[in-house]
Formats: C-alpha cells, sequence, structure tokens
C-alpha cells in the first residue's frame, strides 16, 4: 500500500508504464516495447535502454502486441512489485505465442535474483539484463534471434552511462530525470539494492551540467537528479599512472557543488533531487538550497521508523534523535521546506510501543507527502538471513492503516498553509479532469490546479494565488 500526495511522480508511485518515444524522435526498424515498474531510477534506465537501441534502429511503441522486442524494467523492492511482474509476463507469453519471433526480455533489479526462474523453471523469458549490462543488450537480441538465450546480469564499478543521451520516454517536454550516480553503498538490512545494483559509484558532473543545459535549450524547465543517496555523491577527477590512481589538478565535487553547478545553467530551470539519507545531508547541501530559488524546497527525507532500535534493526545507521537533528536543520535553514519521507510498518520484532513512536515522530515533522508500506521480506536481504518476519499481517495492516490516517491529516494540513498565498507554478499540462484548467507543481511538490488563461502556456511559470484546497490539491487562479 501506499500513499503519497499530491502527485506521483517519485520512486515506486508509478507502476507499468508503457514507455514511447518524445515527438519527433524517428528510428526506423524493429519496434521496441518497454514497461517500467518501481522507482524513478528504473524509468529513467529505460530512457537509456531507448537510446541504446536507438542507435540500433529500433523505434518504439505503445502496443505490445506490435513490437518485436518486448522488455520489462522491474523492481525488487516489495512482493507485490515482483507479483505483477510475473503476471505481465504471462500477458507478453501469450503475445508471444501468436508472434514467435517476438523477444521478451527482462531488465533490472529483478534479473539477477530470479534469473534462473525466468529463463528456465517458468520459460517466460529469452533475456535477463541487469542495470549496468545495458550496452550489451545490441548483442544479446543478436543471441536471442539466432536461438539462444540471453543473460548479462554483472555488475560494474564503473558503468554510469555518463556518454550517453538518454531518449525522454513518455515526454512532455518540461520534466526530465537526470542520473547522477548508480548503485548503493548502504546495507540496510530490508533492502535488495545493494545487491541488484551494485557500489556506489558518481557520474561525471560535466556531463551531469552539460545533459541538464541541453535539456533547457530543448524546452524542459524542471529537472529530477536521481541517486539511490543523492547526498553521498562525490567525484573526483582521475588518472592512471603506473597502475595507480592519481588525482588531477581538478576539485572534488560533492552533492552541495553539484546542485549549485545546475542550479547556476539558468534562473528559470527548476531543480529537483530523489533520495535524500539521514545520515548523509548535510547544512551545505541546505545552504545550497536556501540560496538558489531554482532549487526547490522540498526534500524527501526517508526515516522508515520512529524507534531507535528499529533503525538499528533496520541498519539505517542514525537514530530517532538524529533524525530529528536533521529536521530541525532543514526547519531552520530553510523555514518553508516541504518534507516527504518513507514509512515501513511492521519490521521485525516491532513492539506496539515502537510503532507508537514512529506516529510520534510523524506528528513532529507533520510530513507533507510519505510512502507508507507494510514490511515485506526480500529473499537476500540481511533482514531475511537475521531476523524473522514475526509480526502478523492483521497486525501490520492495522498499523499501516493508522501510518496512513495520520498522514492524511498532515497532508492537508500542510496544503492548508498555502491557502491565501501566491505560489510560482511551472505548468505541466491540462488538468486530468477538465481542458479548461491548466495543473502543475510549486516547489513544495504540491499540484495546484487553475483556470486556463489568454497568454500562459505549459512550460511557463506562473504565479497562482491559491484560493481553496482539497485533501490532495490546490486550487486557484493566476494574478
Amino acid at each position: 500500500m501506499e500513499f503519497l500526495t499530491p502527485d506521483k511522480t517519485h520512486d515506486e508511485a508509478r507502476q507499468g508504464e508503457a514507455l514511447v518515444l518524445e515527438p519527433g524522435e524517428k528510428n526506423l526498424g524493429r519496434k521496441l516495447y518497454i514497461e517500467s515498474y518501481g522507482c524513478a531510477m528504473n524509468f529513467s534506465d529505460s530512457e537509456i535502454v531507448a537510446s541504446i537501441l536507438a542507435e540500433k534502429g529500433f523505434e518504439t511503441t505503445s502496443d505490445f502486441n506490435n513490437a518485436d522486442v518486448v522488455f520489462i524494467n522491474t523492481c525488487s523492492i516489495r512482493e507485490n512489485a515482483e507479483t505483477r511482474v510475473r503476471n505481465r509476463l504471462k500477458e507478453f507469453a501469450y503475445a508471444k505465442g501468436k508472434n514467435p519471433g517476438m523477444v521478451v526480455g527482462v531488465l533490472g533489479c529483478m534479473a539477477e535474483r530470479l534469473k534462473s526462474k525466468f529463463l528456465e523453471e517458468e520459460k517466460l523469458v529469452d533475456v535477463v539484463v541487469g542495470p549496468d549490462a545495458y550496452r550489451d543488450l545490441p548483442n544479446l537480441i543478436d543471441k536471442v534471434d539466432g536461438g539462444q538465450k540471453a543473460v548479462n546480469v554483472l555488475l560494474s564499478r564503473e558503468e554510469t552511462y555518463a556518454d550517453i543521451n538518454p531518449v525522454r520516454l513518455n515526454s512532455n517536454g518540461i520534466n526530465a530525470f537526470v542520473s547522477i550516480m548508480r548503485g548503493c553503498d548502504n546495507m540496510c538490512s530490508f533492502c535488495v539494492v545493494p545487491f541488484t545494483r551494485g557500489r556506489e559509484r558518481s557520474r561525471d558532473p560535466h556531463s551531469i551540467v552539460a545533459e541538464c543545459r541541453d535539456l533547457f535549450n530543448k524546452g524542459y524547465r524542471e529537472v529530477t537528479l536521481l541517486g539511490q543517496n543523492v547526498d553521498s555523491y562525490k567525484w573526483s577527477a582521475t588518472q592512471s599512472a603506473d597502475g595507480s590512481e592519481q588525482l588531477v589538478d581538478e576539485p572534488i565535487v560533492n552533492f552541495a557543488n553539484l546542485l549549485e553547478m545546475v542550479a547556476l545553467i539558468d534562473p528559470d530551470l527548476r531543480v529537483r533531487f530523489s533520495t535524500s539519507h539521514p545520515k548523509d545531508i548535510t547544512d551545505e547541501v541546505l545552504h545550497t538550497i536556501a540560496k538558489y530559488d531554482n532549487i526547490c524546497n522540498y526534500i524527501h527525507l526517508p526515516v522508515q521508523s520512529g524507534n531507535s532500535r528499529v533503525l538499528e534493526l533496520m541498519n539505517r545507521t542514525y537514530d530517532r534523535e538524529w533524525y530529528m537533528g536533521r529536521v530541525d536543520a532543514i526547519r531552520r535553514i530553510i523555514p518553508d521546506c516541504a518534507i516527504s519521507t518513507d514509512i515501513i510498518t511492521g519490521f521485525c520484532t516491532e513492539t506496539e510501543e515502537e510503532h507508537n513512536e514512529t506516529l510520534s515522530m510523524m506528528d513532529y515533522v507533520q510530513y507533507d507527502y510519505a510512502y507508507m508500506f507494510m514490511y515485506s521480506e526480500r529473499p537476500g536481504t540481511l533482514a531475511a538471513k537475521r531476523y524473522a518476519d514475526d509480526i502478523p499481517e492483521p497486525i501490520k495492516a492495522v498499523r499501516l492503516n493508522q501510518v496512513v490516517a495520520k498522514q492524511r491529516e498532515s497532508s492537508h494540513y500542510r496544503l492548508q498553509q498555502h491557502v491565501g498565498r501566491v505560489d510560482r507554478v511551472l505548468i505541466e499540462g491540462f488538468s486530468k479532469k477538465s481542458d479548461q484548467d491548466y495543473c502543475g507543481r510549486n516547489d513544495k511538490n504540491a499540484m495546484v490546479v487553475f483556470p486556463v488563461q489568454e497568454g500562459y502556456k505549459p512550460g511557463q511559470y506562473a504565479n497562482v494565488l491559491v484560493e481553496k484546497c482539497t485533501s490532495a490539491t490546490l486550487i486557484g487562479k493566476i494574478i
């Protein structure tokens, strides 16, 4: 279960989207269909895959029945995501029965862990490719065309795809994801990411700035810098001499430096980022956000639990007091900053009292938005090896419902604080309910709906007076 308001563009909010080329992209040849599940990083990866295959003449399609190659980009974070993927693969297998030449493949985080099941036991796919092996896709497809099954799930300590210009998929031409790093060095006991995405490595900041500048020149007005833990971004130029690495004469770039570099591209380029880790987010980052108006006053800061003992079992490497101290710093340095979070209920051995500490943490922070889930044991994780998943599902569900109810109140309260204020809104398109209304987000990530007005169009900013709000949306008018 999840609950995130006012929109669902972050992490695991978008499930099973078919991805198609933005208008104007022309690639003749075999047709490619990509469907992505899970976090924003997966959607970014699908754009890299589309770019690699576009170079080989593939053209994307929104209908898998018409595709020559069908890929599903997978997520292993929660069990229900794997269930959805497996059911979807069965649908693809049915289509393949009508079109025997179709190639069906699994990409991403489920690839390494479930490769034998997919290839041998269930015979659902022809090719399995891990997150660091996308450059090998043309060769792997050739192998399948030759009658073989194909696998490459090798992880890399160097691959960042920095030289690849992603093909923008499902693009509105306004918002874009930009990957700044890959992998994760944190070993949270509930998480499979270090095992599926490998060790942490940062991308050359000059390539990141170049990609963001190119997006701005093409009309994009918002970029979201992506990483499993953006606050640990760190890049230094190195050169090899006699087999050893030596620093060249260029300074180390940390995340605060990178944020500033991107913000300086143009004041009209809005900058977001995800995700921050409470142990790593620094005052330097907070002061950089406060310094530049085009860096959004919005931080996703996953807490997972409000109890220190549970956090230790989760191997989060901070305690309740540290997290509250980071929230205090955000409120002090960026007083008007929106904060969202992730919460897991029913983690191993969690008591009712410890659950209540999570509820009290929610009262302390008053989150703007949250992703909330019952604990789902993932095979291969430290928690699965060390701890019994001993909280009954009905108790997990009760605790989750309490968390969701409290978050609904908090989200509505936070939105009410905007009523009577003027927000600068980036117009993203028409409202889902009416082509007489525009919608867009303010820099707190709140969705704002307002009547279409002559002289304004998507991709432009508008000053909107917020007149009222629903439980998930601000409503106002351009002034």
